[in-house]
């Protein structure tokens, strides 16, 4: 009987293919299968995703590619389904299917934008598979400093505290955490952007907040916040409140 395979969470970097790096590429090319996340709607149109489009050109003929196609995004759902329980069997799903892989001895990397560990998809199967694997995870740059880099803002100083929040909280809860936040990150904007914006406005962060859509990709946008659609604002778009400038 074959040896179990090795589970490989591999971080891609923002979008930016420069910007993977060197062990994720290693990794990337000696695994016997690699998994990636894709939305329905690309899928249909046979493409592979944000993740799969920067390490598409180091993959080989004798990979096997597996897409791991979400159920659903930001759609609402009709009742009684909820997403949470939507997308929690979505994972069970994949974790059988990356699992089938791993006990016929195959190393398996599944990609992820950004880093495996910052609000990465990778998570849930890392979860529900870490346990019974051997495991490597590969941290990759994260979106938001990405976001930072393109701006050309540092983020903190010396001694500042950052607070990386999601747009979907609610508005009060948003408020109280940005209220006391000396630095600060907002992701998962799309619909929430209006939201965010009125909290914004309300404590005065405005004046120093920035908004980039797609960082370090080719249709990176850096828009000024009051310019903002409210209802174009993409997954792939953040605000970053950096701290108070410092000279040391």
């Amino acid at each position: 009987m074959a040896s179990k395979g090795r589970l490989i969470g591999v971080g891609v970097g923002p979008g930016d293919p420069e910007l993977i790096t060197l062990k994720a590429l290693r990794l990337l090319r000696s695994a016997d299968v690699v998994g990636y996340f894709v939305a329905k709607a690309k899928a249909n149109k046979g493409q592979g995703g944000n993740a799969f489009g920067i390490i598409e050109q180091h993959l080989t003929d004798q990979q096997r590619r597996i897409p791991l196609v979400y159920p659903v995004t930001t759609e609402k759902l009709p009742a009684p389904l909820s997403y949470e329980d939507v997308i929690s069997d979505f994972y069970d799903t994949c974790a059988s299917q990356i699992a089938e892989q791993l006990d016929a001895g195959l190393d398996v990397a599944v990609i992820c934008e950004g880093d495996p560990f910052f609000y990465g998809s990778y998570m849930y199967l890392h979860d529900r598979l870490a346990g019974q694997y051997d495991v490597e995870v590969v941290p990759g740059v994260c979106s938001m400093l990405g976001c930072v880099s393109v701006l050309g803002t540092p983020l903190v100083y010396r001694n500042q505290s950052l607070s990386v929040l999601s747009g979907v909280l609610p508005e009060e809860e948003l408020k109280r955490r940005l209220h006391d936040a000396e630095a600060g990150v907002i992701m998962k904007l799309g619909r929430n952007f209006d939201k965010v914006l009125r909290v914004l406005v309300e404590l005065g962060l405005d004046r120093r907040a920035h908004y980039v859509e797609r960082a370090t990709m080719e249709n990176q946008r850096i828009v000024p916040l009051h310019e903002v659609e409210a209802m174009s604002s993409p997954y792939f778009s953040m605000i970053v409140i950096p701290g108070d400038k410092w000279r040391g």
